[in-house]
């Protein structure tokens, strides 16, 4: 044989070998892309994304869009060959296994935590949006969760109304854990509370609950933390939460979505349909970003798949959370105008100057 003819038999036999290789070898990556955007003004699956009633609603024009990220299964296991095909596409992340799957954390874990995170999104968005329009809404603090074999297992319980701490009035979710560890592990803690089952009662009849009672509970010591061994600090074992009664029905209705970086656009909806005139002057608008009840944008992850889903989408503006402008600004799919939002506030006043035509004066991202 020629040795020329061998030298090209023995590249070709190694070139199959290294991808045979590569095919079979696994490693520990996963990848995100793209996921679908949808439209919170429109439809889904053929019914309204945002259902409203028992109040005026207006209609809407263009777009605001929600867009989500894809990604592989806990269980995926990625070969060589896929890694490194991810790293070369532009339209796609890939990123250690950990980063999605923390602490071993499975599929099912991923998917219930994904699905508690976007249904308290939604309660943050509608709270959020009528604030915004300076609609009120009854607000409380609850107990969210009960840890099993705690002090507070049998004593207390999901959706008690936390009145007072002590005798101090609880505004918010922190001030439960202020009070209670202002103890010593140990000691006693008075909780003032309106049990679940007379709270419920009373938000069906659209009445502030009554019929208080206290619950004493001996603390306990917390498990130790790393970062603050030498630290005794009193827990009860339960975690605070807020529960809203809203002044008529808000209905967001998104399948197969999870997480709770939709709660910005879900606002933004929320409003348009609540207000005269058309919130994007027709013009197609996407975003990202995680919300509270007060209105603040907070930070979301993949947020370079969310503009590339974005622009391929159609959209011209992007409304990017503060915290994620200097990534997205690293690399801006051609045509994608980023606007930089911290609160819903900002977000109604920048599209409120994309329908005026002022978009020299939008707020706009930089890597710096």
């Amino acid at each position: 044989m020629p040795r020329r003819t061998a030298t090209m038999l023995a590249s070709t036999l190694i070139l199959i070998a290294l991808l045979c290789a590569g095919v079979l070898l696994r490693v520990p990556y996963a990848e995100m892309s793209p996921g679908p955007t949808v439209n919170t003004l429109g439809d889904a699956r053929g019914e309204p994304v945002l259902h409203i009633s028992g109040h005026k609603t207006y209609p809407t024009s263009g777009h605001l869009n929600m867009t989500t990220v894809r990604v592989t299964g806990a269980d995926y296991d990625m070969n060589i060959v896929e890694a490194v095909y991810g790293w070369l596409a532009h339209d796609s992340v890939v990123v250690p296994h950990d980063t999605l799957y923390p602490d071993g954390k499975t599929e099912e874990q991923s998917t219930q935590e994904n699905a508690e995170e976007f249904s308290q999104s939604q309660e943050s968005a509608k709270v959020a949006a009528l604030d915004e329009l300076k609609i009120p809404v009854t607000s409380r603090v609850v107990v969210s969760t009960v840890v099993k074999d705690s002090a507070a297992e049998g004593e207390l319980h999901a959706g008690d109304v936390i009145k007072a701490v002590d005798g101090t009035a609880v505004e918010k979710p922190a001030d439960v854990a202020k009070l209670v560890t202002k103890h010593e592990p140990g000691e006693d803690v008075v909780f003032t509370i309106v049990p679940a089952k007379a709270a419920a009662a009373a938000e069906k009849a659209g009445k502030e609950p009554t019929g208080s009672q206290d619950v004493t509970l001996t603390t306990r010591k917390a498990p130790k933390d790393p970062s603050n061994p030498s630290e005794d600090r009193a827990i009860v074992g339960i975690q605070a939460g807020t529960d809203h009664t809203f002044p008529f029905d808000i209905d967001i209705k998104l399948a197969d979505v999870g997480g709770p970086s939709a709660g910005l656009m879900f606002s933004l909806g929320i409003v348009d349909k609540l207000t005269p005139g058309k919130l994007t002057g027709g013009k197609f608008i996407a975003g990202t970003g995680t919300i509270d009840d007060d209105g603040k944008v907070g930070p979301i992850g993949g947020i370079n798949m969310k503009l590339v889903g974005a622009r391929d989408a159609g959209a011209s503006y992007f409304l990017t959370p503060d915290d994620n402008c200097a990534a997205a600004a690293s690399d801006t799919p051609v045509g994608l105008t980023l606007v930089r939002v911290k609160t819903l506030d900002d977000a109604t006043k920048s599209l409120e100057k994309i329908r005026a035509g002022d978009t020299a004066g939008l707020p706009s991202c930089s890597t710096g």
